[in-house]
């Protein structure tokens, strides 16, 4: 008898720990309830089938030791089976286990460790104290910069029994970065694309009142005018098609990707899909590469953007040079490097570190003229993060500017 109560005690553990975590898994709060009440309906009639089935067990015989291990099995296998990082915390503040979604977010924590040992955060440590003296659940957001810049929802509960208070609680991390991410990129797009579409909506609409009005009667001043609004809105939609790029860019960032990739012919796609502007600019695109496949992990499309980014950049910025050089170099043991080169007038050293960041241009009127959003670069650093891979910028005044993208 006495065996069978610790028996049904110890599923209504596991019946406890399986409701907590599903609601603090999100799920709704009547349904956490119903399920802690259907494992105990499950528990009593397994006790009521064990009388009437299962024969006593006598006092000398050999007592299993398989039933409470089975149970702890089933206990972390739930908690494992969760997707939220979850941590058992004791009434002393020392962690009694975690699930597998923990240690991959984590890393592995030893059972004993005080949780001041794994988390360092203040506002964590005093949530922790607080639902301990309380007995309340309570919750805040909590930031992770290292090794990656992480942002969760971390809630504590404690584990309640017949009504009663444990000496567990259970910790989760539920993961919001991306959706931080998120608003940040909306209130980026807003604060920029308001202040980058300003100027094209205010021409549009002097050269509409224009017309409407004093060149009401003027064919010649309107097809001037008409020209100039079709500049206007390009204009706008490159700025659009940039900014909806960057968006997409920046929600994979993390995920690396796992295509092999020849650079020998990218470089020579974007060498010939870039000839006519070239040539309009009287620019001669000279290519330096070897004759073996040059390959790197990538994605293809997103190295041609990269390299179409740069190579235009150095036929209209570096114009004054007549030539862009485009070299890829596989050294022995080294990583692979494919460097753009101008020799146009360079670029002061103040401004290169910045390159880089949305909307920084070195000359706001030259980018303009050259039809170029400010975006460009911003592009190509955000899809070699994703590569893993650098942009290194050497640039002299006179001399020219080296873009190398290292892989």
């Amino acid at each position: 008898m006495s065996r069978r109560m610790l028996s049904g005690w110890i599923f209504l553990v596991a019946a406890g720990l399986v409701s907590v975590s599903a609601y603090l898994s999100g799920a709704d709060p009547l349904f956490a309830a119903i399920l802690f009440g259907l494992s105990i309906v499950a528990i009593l009639m397994r006790n009521g089938h064990s009388d009437h089935e299962t024969p006593a067990v006598s006092a000398t015989a050999p007592q299993s030791q398989d039933e409470p291990v089975a149970v702890e099995h089933i206990v972390a296998a739930v908690l494992d089976a969760l997707e939220l990082p979850v941590f058992v915390v004791g009434r002393d503040a020392a962690l009694c286990g975690q699930n597998a979604a923990a240690e991959k977010a984590f890393g592995p924590s030893p059972d004993g460790l005080h949780i001041s040992a794994r988390f360092r955060s203040p506002s964590i440590l005093d949530m922790v104290r607080e639902t301990m003296a309380t007995g309340v659940q309570n919750q805040i957001e909590h930031s992770e910069r290292l090794p990656s810049e992480r942002v969760y929802i971390v809630r504590i509960a404690p584990v309640r029994l017949g009504g009663r208070q444990d000496d567990f609680f259970l910790l989760s991390f539920k993961d919001i970065s991306e959706l931080r991410r998120i608003d940040r990129m909306r209130s980026d797009f807003v604060a920029n694309a308001s202040h980058e579409l300003r100027t094209p909506l205010a021409s549009l609409r002097g050269f509409i009142e224009t017309m409407q009005g004093p060149a009401r009667s003027d064919p010649k001043a309107q097809e001037r005018f008409l020209g100039i609004m079709l500049d206007q809105a390009n204009r706008m939609s490159r700025l659009v098609d940039d900014l909806l790029s960057l968006s997409r860019l920046e929600l994979k960032a993390h995920i690396a990707p796992d295509q092999l990739v020849d650079l020998v012919p990218v470089i020579g796609h974007v060498r010939d899909s870039l000839a006519p502007l070239a040539a309009d600019l009287a620019v001669e695109i000279r290519l330096h590469v070897p004759e073996d496949k040059v390959e790197v992990i990538g994605d293809r499309d997103e190295l041609v953007q990269v390299f179409e980014n740069l190579i235009e950049n150095a036929c209209k910025y570096g114009q004054e040079g007549e030539f862009v050089d485009v070299y890829v170099r596989k050294p022995e043991g080294g990583p692979v490097e494919v460097s753009v080169v101008d020799h146009g007038p360079g670029i002061p050293a103040e401004h290169v570190p910045r390159l880089t960041e949305r909307f920084y241009r070195v000359s706001v009127t030259d980018s303009r003229s050259k039809k170029g959003t400010g975006l460009g670069l911003a592009i190509v650093k955000h899809i070699l993060t994703r590569h893993r891979a650098r942009l290194i910028v050497k640039s002299e005044i006179g001399e020219g500017t080296d873009f190398t993208v290292r892989f």
